[in-house]
């Protein structure tokens, strides 16, 4: 999230000092991405000094209120204009927590599954709960939220995903061994067993079906 630039567009709809900067940003995005006051001062301080902003007087509790620039404006435009580069995005941690702990031994990859669905299916939950509170009229925090809510079904909806196809490897694995084991030891050991119980299920499977 660029906070540079969403203290533009709010600042494009009139002067505002940095705590009126915060209350608005978040009551248009739906308080989904919560900003430091601190973080809001910071920028406003480089946007200054790129001449994206300039101060614009103080009120009596000597809050200084800053005004978007020309230069500012066109920065602004310039950013609305151009598509958000997946390059830009920040690294996908679950994914990459997922794909280390495949290559791990001893680690519960379907726990980890199991641990990532229910936060995902909690937070659905949340923000269900905001959209509604929100209703039809609030457009602009409606989209925000809506977006996370698309965001954690597709998250559980890959999570499905990783959780069979780990499976299906699993199985593919345990079948690939039984024949190895079978050919080396000729049918002893964990290949061989693994080769006689599914002998055995399939045998069970053909005579239930004969019966």
């Amino acid at each position: 999230m660029s906070v540079k630039h969403s203290l533009l567009a709010v600042l494009a709809g009139g002067d505002r000092y940095g705590y009126q900067l915060r209350a608005e940003f978040e009551e248009r995005t739906g308080a989904t991405w919560p900003l430091n006051i601190g973080q809001v001062y910071t920028t406003l301080s480089r946007l200054e000094r790129d001449g994206f902003v300039e101060p614009a007087g103080q009120d009596a509790q000597n809050h200084v209120f800053y005004r978007i620039t020309e230069a500012g404006r066109e920065e602004l435009l310039s950013w609305f204009a151009r598509p958000v580069a997946r390059a830009e995005r920040p690294r996908d941690e679950l994914a990459v927590k997922l794909a280390l702990a495949v290559t791990v031994e001893g680690i519960d990859v379907a726990g980890i599954v199991h641990a990532q669905r229910k936060h995902a299916l909690a937070a659905l939950q949340d923000y269900t709960r905001v959209k509604a509170r929100l209703g039809g009229e609030e457009l602009a925090a409606g989209l925000v939220v809506e977006s996370m809510i698309f965001q954690c079904e597709a998250e559980i909806r890959w999570l499905d995903h990783v959780e069979a196809r780990v499976l299906r490897h699993v199985r593919a694995g345990a079948g690939a061994g039984a024949g190895a084991g079978e050919a080396a030891r000729g049918g002893s050991g964990r290949g061989g067993q693994v080769g006689r119980a599914q002998g055995a299920s399939a045998v069970g499977s053909s005579e239930g079906k004969r019966i």
